[in-house]
């Protein structure tokens, strides 16, 4: 049976020729993911929501009580939450390249989404899944020739194998200087363009009474604006501070609010960006079955391109059909059990399972002898 990946073999060739090579020990070497890397991009991209100073629901709550009650809503008594969205990544380091004066890394990435529907008598199955591999290399100043770009540009490909050039602007790797970080971040700037092409195939299947569970931000470069979709993020940025008014004592930081969040409760809901998103939190799970105050909480996020605040009766059915989704738990299969959404653990389940073996990788990883 012939490899799979055999259609990069030409283009690892090609650079081999025109490019001096340093392998990867072994071959290549699995760039492993930084244990929070979810809550960094949080902070990437709502890096301007540090400072929270508006509620975004109406009635407007008020300040000495913020927290609401959201008792699980089963399936059985409202369906709510259909389609559930999860992307996954593995990146290599493959080599260095030299050309000239520079030198700069050549990176791959197994880039994946999923889409989870969920019938009404509860069998999951997978909507769509969508997979592709990245090469990922710098062009010009910080990389590679433009005649060289061309070259491998003409080398014929399969459609799930593309050319990346990692120093093109985008909202994650800008804030990296390293370049093999710029690379990782480029990758996942990818995947969750995956992610977004997905929500579209559900388009025409979402309604008030059938939403979709995307998981993380629902920010990128812009705004995700389809209707009846929230963001559900396990880890989310520690350090936002929010003040209601001009006095220092009435700011708090996000520990002390979550920390007295009780048990199928929620937040009130927050102002993001001028209004365009309305976030909230949502305990889960109790305190007394976990290490510390922020585990066992989600961060939910609606988009509201009207900027109008969210009802608070809808905040609360979306709270309580989420808190429903604590069961089942994947305990002992992800760290993050306490604050996972069984779909979404079955989404990233699925790409995963369908990415490309090491083995596999390493039988088409060979560059031209010099």
């Amino acid at each position: 049976m012939p490899n799979p990946l055999s259609s990069l073999m030409p283009i690892l060739d090609l650079l081999g020729r025109e490019v001096k090579i340093l392998p990867a020990t072994g071959g290549a070497v699995e760039e492993l993911q930084h244990p929070d890397q979810e809550e960094i991009e949080d902070k990437v991209i709502n890096k301007e929501a540090d400072k929270v100073t508006a509620f975004h629901e109406t009635p407007e709550p008020d300040i000495s009580n913020i927290y609401r009650p959201t008792s699980p809503l089963s399936r059985q008594d409202n369906h709510l939450f259909r389609f559930f969205i999860d992307g996954s990544i593995r990146t290599y380091f493959l080599a260095t390249g030299i050309e000239g004066p520079r030198s700069f890394p050549i990176e791959l990435a197994q880039v994946g989404a999923a889409v989870i529907q969920r019938e009404q008598d509860g069998e999951v199955k997978v909507w769509e899944h969508r997979q592709k591999i990245l090469l990922l290399l710098p062009k010009q100043n910080e990389g590679i020739s433009d005649t060289l770009w061309i070259q491998l540009h003409r080398v014929e490909k399969p459609e799930f194998l593309e050319l990346v050039d990692f120093t093109l602007p985008d909202t994650l790797s800008n804030t990296r200087t390293d370049p093999r970080d710029k690379a990782g971040a480029k990758a996942r700037f990818e995947m969750h363009k995956l992610e977004i092409e997905l929500i579209e195939t559900t388009d025409s299947l979402r309604n008030e009474d059938s939403w979709l569970v995307l998981d993380g931000a629902v920010k990128l470069d812009e705004f995700i604006q389809a209707p009846n979709l929230i963001g559900v993020a396990k880890s989310f940025r520690k350090d936002p501070y929010f003040q209601f008014g001009s006095k220092s004592r009435e700011r708090k930081d996000i520990t002390s609010i979550l920390a007295g969040l009780p048990h199928a409760h929620r937040t009130a809901a927050f102002s993001a960006y001028g209004g365009k998103v309305a976030f909230w939190y949502v305990r889960l799970r109790e305190q007394r079955e976990l290490d510390y105050p922020l585990m066992g909480v989600v961060k939910v996020e609606l988009p509201r391109p009207d900027q109008t605040p969210i009802p608070a009766e809808l905040a609360d059915l979306l709270s309580r059909a989420l808190v429903a989704e604590r069961n089942v738990t994947p305990y002992g299969l992800d760290r993050r059990w306490h604050c996972s959404l069984y779909p979404i653990h079955i989404a990233e389940q699925v790409i995963k399972n369908k990415f490309f073996s090491r083995e596999v990788l390493m039988g088409c990883i060979k560059w031209p002898r010099p």
